[in-house]
């Protein structure tokens, strides 16, 4: 994504290289329809990880304190890499996933919409 700085001339370092993260990529993880989390939050993860890592270790720690987490049927989540669907390999690394730096995953979850139907 290209970033236009503020002023004429920027020429500062660019902290958030993947270089400055000791072996770790960023990978954001949002869940779609549930505003509790505004936003997808952001994870140092090692390119190598498994996909199915991420689901019982990253997600959890991450979403759930929703109520909805507990009722995920996770052989219907919908997933979105870099804004295209995408199915993972749950043995496969990030990286043989096609997940590199600064990547979004989203997750939909048909049927749960958030806190009584209200994205939240």
């Amino acid at each position: 994504m290209a970033v236009k700085a503020a002023y004429e001339n920027y020429s500062g370092p660019n902290r958030d290289a993947v270089e400055n993260f000791h072996g770790n990529q960023l990978v954001y993880i949002g869940w779609d329809e549930h505003m509790m989390f505004p936003c997808a939050g952001v994870f140092p993860l090692p390119p190598q990880m498994p996909f199915g890592a991420v689901i019982k270790e990253v997600v959890p720690a991450a979403f759930s304190l929703h109520p909805d987490f507990a009722n995920i049927d996770w052989g219907k989540v919908e997933w979105l890499l870099d804004g295209k669907s995408f199915n993972p390999t749950l043995d496969k690394s990030l990286e043989d996933n096609g997940v590199h730096h600064k990547s979004l995953i989203r997750m939909i979850t048909p049927g749960l919409n958030g806190i009584n139907n209200s994205g939240f």
